[in-house]
């Protein structure tokens, strides 16, 4: 999958990111039990999507390998709102963007925001 990367289970950590059926999630715990007579370690992931916010769990041995997504950050000046688009020029490189509406934030023309992006799906995560 582009935009990925793949590593065992077992290397994971708490606040970390991982992929599940093409969705970027946050892990929020895990739980690892010992091998048993015929098995191997199994891991428990408890995830929560970075876009959707909906939670859900995942389960597997701690040598599975996963995805886990290339995750890029980084701080735009906003330019002008459209409904629940956010219209904004990228710091680093002066490029614009059309970024998704996010509740809860105080997003104003002239300020600048903080953006994360990952698996080609663009998230507001601060306004300054």
């Amino acid at each position: 999958m582009p935009g990925t990367d793949r590593v065992e289970i077992r290397t994971l950590k708490v606040g970390r990111f991982c992929v599940v059926d093409e969705e970027a999630y946050k892990i929020l715990s895990i739980s690892k039990s010992k091998p048993g007579k015929h098995g191997s370690a199994k891991a428990r992931l408890e995830l929560e999507s970075i876009f959707t916010k909906k939670k859900i769990s995942h389960v597997g041995t701690v040598t599975d390998s996963i995805n886990v997504p290339m995750i890029e950050k980084g701080t735009a000046m906003v330019t002008h709102m459209e409904g629940n688009e956010v219209h904004a020029m990228n710091m680093r490189d002066h490029s614009m963007m059309i970024l998704p509406m996010e509740d809860g934030l105080n997003i104003e023309a002239g300020k600048e925001i903080m953006w994360m992006e990952a698996l080609g799906r663009y998230k507001i995560i601060r306004d300054h």
